[in-house]
């Protein structure tokens, strides 16, 4: 299948201090890859590199099998995380005008585009009158509606209530089995764990974590109880850390725990309907790869 984006042993600086420093990655034709790590990081210089806004010191770009030309900018999509759309324009008039800036204006696109994000009915209102979540469709659909082969996508679950980001995680996903090659830069792991093929983790300028996401679990082995309880939960012995959602819990265990010893504690504190040893989730080995750095 081929590259789409190739990232080789590539460094920026500002004022002498390195933002990124020699990373290397790259993305496989309609792959949906994760470019993740804290503020700060250096996420948003490499999604600048890759649109040519900035340029590297040192190391070489590949997009589309070439430089970042015209004529390849063209092909690309983009929804940058500071939001910026007319106020004053309709939605309809917005569109038609940022798909005239990619040299692509397909009004057929553009109204199947809104019909699938439910935005076909608001058309004709302005952009000042859209809630937060509904602008945010729509700089999505500004995004792709050129029909871009490589999407950049970043923060694109910002401002989503669960059913407008589950209609976002589906048309994500229907793009890469449509063959189109799609980075999202987010601080939500859990859509990462369930939408990404592969991730690249950058943490102070520096690649620390880079694989499919499988993979990537499986080095921190089976350490993790997912739980379901009803009850008081807390110091229990073998356990290091208990991240708590209402009812239900994940609980890092201590190296060398002996997990039936921990279950026993476990239900002689809580009624238990779900006990599950599994690999960490990509949150908290998020934070465990920021915490040790």
């Amino acid at each position: 299948m081929g590259n789409t984006v190739e990232v080789s042993n590539v460094s920026k600086s500002f004022n002498g201090q390195f933002v990124v420093r020699d990373i290397s990655f790259d993305i496989a034709k309609g792959e949906v890859f994760g470019l993740i790590g804290p503020n700060g990081a250096g996420k948003t210089t490499i999604i600048r590199m890759l649109l040519d806004i900035l340029r590297p010191d040192s190391g070489g770009i590949s997009v589309l099998g070439s430089g970042l030309t015209d004529e390849i900018k063209d092909r690309i999509g983009y929804l940058p995380e500071e939001r910026g759309l007319y106020q004053r324009l309709t939605v309809i008039d917005t569109l038609a005008y940022l798909g005239a800036l990619k040299n692509k204006q397909s009004k057929r696109r553009t109204l199947e585009l809104l019909e699938t994000m439910g935005m076909l009915s608001h058309k004709d209102k302005k952009i000042q009158e859209l809630s937060k979540g509904m602008a945010q469709k729509i700089q999505i659909i500004a995004a792709i509606s050129h029909d871009p082969e490589f999407i950049i996508l970043d923060e694109p679950f910002s401002g989503l209530d669960p059913v407008n980001m589950k209609l976002v995680n589906d048309l994500i996903l229907e793009l890469g089995r449509k063959g189109k090659t799609i980075l999202i830069s987010t601080h939500m792991m859990d859509q990462v764990e369930r939408m990404c093929d592969r991730i690249f983790m950058i943490h102070r300028g520096n690649g620390v974590l880079y694989g499919s996401v499988v993979e990537i679990k499986s080095r921190f082995g089976k350490n993790t109880i997912l739980l379901e309880f009803d009850g008081e939960l807390k110091d229990i012995k073998g356990v290091k850390k208990i991240n708590h959602s209402g009812n239900y819990a994940e609980l890092l265990l201590e190296s060398g725990a002996d997990t039936q010893e921990v279950l026993k504690t476990i239900a002689s504190k809580v009624r238990v309907s779900r006990f599950e040893l599994s690999a960490p989730s990509l949150n908290e080995i998020f934070i465990q790869v920021v915490e040790e750095a």
